[in-house]
């Protein structure tokens, strides 16, 4: 510094003093500059108070000798504390060339800028806030500082300023916002530390609502929140489930839409506190946002569905997804099969719904991992005011997700089950959609009947009948079914009585509600059948283990009359005639045997109405792909003699000269001519079935398949159209 250079109105002493290295010359250089100030400000000299600050600020303070700029540190402190209640109208001044020694390589010089500007702080209170941003900046760095002096000084510095802002009702939170969003996402510890004792004193004051701004800093604070410090984490947990609080108590002020893409992509991540957190505050979302949560459907089940698989290691995580997807799950309605149309609807409140208050009592209830409830919770929901919103279902979105879950093998089986339900609900709410995506997710509910777990194949039945039976699938024509030949006419199709319905639906649970679709078949029900038996055919396994299982539950689910009678008339122009054989086995197994078929078997011991009849009569023809079955299928429809012609046709060694037994208890009653009994290749016309037989052709396969027979060894149809060796 040049001695020569002319200070004025500092006098050469108090220069000299100011660049001396010992702090007691500077001090006191630095009463002399406060009592001259004061003397200005006696005199109302605004220019020589400038033209002190300046000097002050250029020459001593931003000078590139580093004693020099201690002395210009404190001379600035002297200034505002003479200034006093006047220091506001120079605070730019005084504070810029402080907050520029905050950078300084010197940790001396950092903490002497740390003291000083807390003097000025100190002396300016309130008037500082317009500069907050620029302290606050400052502050953010030095919490991070590596020397302790600096930190410490630097905290007492920071709780001044915490007092002040709690105090004042001037506080700009709009234009603090942004540069909190950005310092939020500082990587070190004590940064973070910083940022976050900050938000805890924002959220204590009355006057600044912070929630406003939530969205601004979530996804931030949801960062912290993993910090590797047990402190921090500690503190951010505190701060959420503070937020969490505010928002259950003022809902009707609360962001939804803009938070939950944040909170979909924090249930997704690996780390158990961050997901455990985010999870609780997606269950509170949609139970107090309700359908205002829609269009987020598929990310929410993007997020959701893997949890319900966890183990017991990760159960409140389990726990708190479970609520989130069934709350979700309720608030899809016959309103969203409506044309596309985004309708205004009334945000719906935590408690208007009692089912909803009753999923919430089954749920934990916080967004803390503890699970714990505000006691203001609904008292602050009630009081609540609705708002409108635009809400559509984006079910292409819905549906690909839980397409995708359903072919991930890897995926649990909870997870497969809960994709079920959602199918089965979507099929029941939304029909009229929902069908438009049948082609693509029937391949991959066929596939599932092949899963490790019954009770995954029970929900994937519920889920097949209801697309076979639903009207909403009825259409003109059901598409190609893999062959010209391969159709059956609806009117053949029987609806069941209503003397059945309890038959029908009282042994089986049928998701969360029941079909409100009647039992009739629709177009996709025939397709259903012929892909079924096509399964059982390139995957023999299955229909060893599980086909009765799998037949039996369709037989509850939908009209067993019909499922036998199309079963039959497709395994007809079976090829195979070895799986027809195996099939028509345990069809006729299910039928003798099963409980689920004691009406139908009712109904053919009686062949009273044309509609058995005319069953009776489809079953035979293809149960002669199976001579055992064939006599058994008479024995049930007590047709004795029929059996008894068609053992002695089987088996010749037990033809006997005495004439067949009558049948004990019951004549064979007749039923109305349809016809010879027989194929049309028959070759002895003189050969004909016993006229207590139905009348009705026994075989209609080409002369072809009856070939294929011949060459193979199978029992051959003679002339009256029975199987013998």
């Amino acid at each position: 510094m040049n001695p020569e250079k002319d200070f004025a109105p500092l006098t050469p002493n108090i220069v000299r003093a100011l660049n001396d290295k010992l702090y007691e010359k500077r001090k006191v250089a630095a009463l002399e500059i406060e009592k001259l100030v004061r003397e200005f400000v006696a005199q109302n000299n605004t220019v020589q108070i400038k033209h002190v600050i300046q000097t002050l600020s250029q020459e001593f303070a931003l000078s590139q000798h580093p004693h020099s700029r201690k002395g210009g540190l404190i001379g600035l402190a002297a200034c505002s504390i003479a200034l006093g209640k006047d220091s506001g109208l120079y605070l730019k001044e005084l504070i810029e060339p402080v907050l520029t020694c905050f950078n300084d390589a010197d940790s001396r010089l950092r903490y002497y800028a740390c003291e000083a500007l807390y003097n000025i702080v100190k002396v300016a209170r309130g008037a500082v806030l317009p500069h907050f941003n620029v302290l606050f900046d400052g502050l953010s760095k030095l919490a991070a500082d590596p020397d302790p002096n600096v930190k410490s000084g630097s905290e007492l510095l920071d709780r001044l300023l915490k007092d002040i802002v709690t105090e004042s009702n001037k506080f700009d939170l709009v234009g603090f916002i942004p540069l909190l969003r950005e310092r939020i996402y500082s990587n070190n510890q004590y940064a973070r530390q910083f940022i976050i004792s900050w938000i805890l004193v924002l959220e204590s004051v009355p006057d600044i609502n912070l929630l406003d701004y939530l969205p601004e800093i979530l996804d931030g604070l949801f960062q912290i929140l993993g910090d590797n410090g047990k402190e921090i984490r500690k503190m951010c947990e505190v701060v959420l489930g503070e937020f969490l609080k505010e928002i259950k108590k003022n809902p009707s002020s609360v962001k939804f839409a803009e938070m939950a893409n944040i909170l979909v992509i924090h249930c997704q991540t690996t780390d158990d506190l961050i997901q455990l957190t985010a999870m609780c505050w997606m269950r509170e979302f949609i139970q107090l946002a309700g359908r205002v949560m829609l269009p987020y459907s598929s990310g929410i089940l993007t997020a959701v569905l893997p949890c319900l698989a966890y183990d017991d290691r990760k159960k409140s995580i389990k726990e708190a997804a479970s609520v989130c997807n069934q709350s979700l799950m309720k608030l899809v309605t016959p309103e969203d099969d409506e044309p596309d149309e985004p309708k205004p609807v009334v945000q719906r409140q935590a408690d208007a719904n009692p089912d909803d208050s009753a999923a919430k009592q089954e749920g934990t209830g916080s967004g803390g991992p503890d699970g714990s409830r505000d006691s203001s919770f609904s008292s602050g929901i009630s009081s609540a005011s609705t708002e409108r919103a635009p809400v559509a279902l984006h079910l292409d979105g819905i549906v690909q997700v839980l397409n995708c879950h359903l072919s991930d093998m890897a995926i649990g089986m909870m997870t497969r089950i809960a994709v079920l339900k959602w199918l089965y609900h979507l099929y029941i709410k939304t029909p009229r959609k929902m069908f438009r995506h049948t082609d693509s997710l029937f391949p991959i509910l066929l596939q599932t009947l092949s899963d490790e777990s019954d009770e995954v194949i029970l929900k994937d039945l519920e889920v097949l009948a209801e697309i076979a039976s639903s009207p909403a699938g009825q259409t003109e024509d059901p598409g190609p079914l893999d062959g010209p030949d391969l159709r059956v006419s609806h009117s053949e199709l029987q609806v069941p009585a209503p003397g059945r319905a309890g038959l029908l639906t009282a042994p089986s649970t049928k998701g969360l509600e029941c079909s409100p679709s009647t039992p009739t078949m629709n177009s996709y029900f025939y397709k259903f059948m012929i892909n079924l038996l096509k399964r059982f055919s390139s995957e023999r396994k299955l229909l060893e283990v599980r086909g009765a299982f799998i037949i039996r539950q369709l037989c509850l689910l939908l009209n067993a009359e019909n499922i036998f009678h199309s079963m039959a008339d497709i395994l007809l122009r079976e090829e195979d005639l070895k799986f027809a054989s195996t099939m028509v086995h345990t069809l006729n197994t299910i039928l003798l045997t099963s409980t689920e078929l004691f009406q139908l078997r009712n109904q053919l011991k009686d062949l009273k109405t044309l509609e058995s009849q005319n069953l009776f009569c489809c079953l035979y023809r293809s149960w002669c792909h199976n001579p055992v079955t064939t006599v058994s299928l008479c024995f049930l429809t007590q047709n004795y003699r029929h059996a008894y012609d068609l053992i002695q046709k089987l088996y010749p060694s037990l033809s006997q000269s005495r004439s067949a037994p009558a049948a004990a208890g019951r004549e064979e009653q007749p039923v109305p001519d349809q016809g010879p009994l027989r194929p049309a290749h028959a070759a002895a016309p003189e050969q004909r079935l016993p006229a207590a037989f139905p009348p009705a052709p026994v075989c209609a396969q080409p002369r072809a398949a009856a070939d294929r027979r011949q060459s193979e060894g199978s029992p051959q149809v003679t002339g009256s159209g029975l199987p013998q060796h």
